[in-house]
């Protein structure tokens, strides 16, 4: 990238500015990821060793159920999410395209929750070659247990499973950060939204 901040970066940065969680610990982050952003202005992308991801926790109604992939490479269980590419309209849309790529469900994000509900930074093992350490918004949707599921080339396997009894192997912190989306979902008026993102962060090819 030439010039400037792109965009794309000063609207990613205008998402995590909008972003205004309860938690201490979240806003900490919020601080971090905007710091490494300014800091490093291509850390929207893959390729450097620290760089932003997006995830999207797909819930059921009644928010006891969550759609998990068996990542193939990490070899645990997780919510669908990646990397933001260069075609993507935003973090959000991002978010929904990595979901509906990885479990062939294709919902909305939950309409309280349009922008993220929760930020994790976490390092990586050695499998993930040059990528070191994910600073990751994660969104949040809706989807019926029945809704059929298709297993990607980047899972062994994609599942529903009960928020009050998970798989052995999933991620660590997976548990609490599920407990932040059933709190959401079991608040008022939650459904999936038919509305763009108030926040698109738009994001055009990347230049240079």
């Amino acid at each position: 990238m030439s010039g400037g901040p792109c965009p794309a970066l000063r609207r990613a940065q205008e998402v995590l500015r909008a972003y205004e969680p309860d938690l201490p610990a979240q806003r900490s982050l919020r601080r971090q990821y905007l710091a490494h952003l300014s800091q490093h202005p291509d850390g929207l992308w893959r390729g450097g060793p620290t760089h932003l991801t997006v995830s999207c926790f797909v819930l059921s109604p009644d928010g006891g159920q969550v759609l998990l992939t068996l990542h193939r490479k990490g070899g645990f269980w997780v919510q669908p999410g990646g990397h933001v590419e260069t075609t993507d309209a935003g973090l959000a849309q991002a978010a929904l395209r990595e979901m509906r790529e990885e479990t062939g469900v294709h919902t909305e994000l939950a309409d309280s929750h349009l922008g993220p509900f929760d930020l994790h930074r976490h390092q990586l093992s050695a499998a993930f070659g040059a990528c070191r350490e994910h600073l990751d918004v994660a969104y949040l949707a809706l989807a019926a247990p029945q809704t059929a599921v298709r297993v990607s080339e980047e899972s062994d396997d994609v599942a529903w499973w009960p928020v009050d009894h998970l798989p052995a192997n999933t991620v660590p912190d997976l548990a609490p950060r599920l407990e932040r989306a059933r709190a959401v979902v079991r608040g008022p008026s939650v459904h999936c939204s038919t509305r763009t993102p108030l926040v698109s962060g738009l994001i055009p090819e990347r230049s240079g």
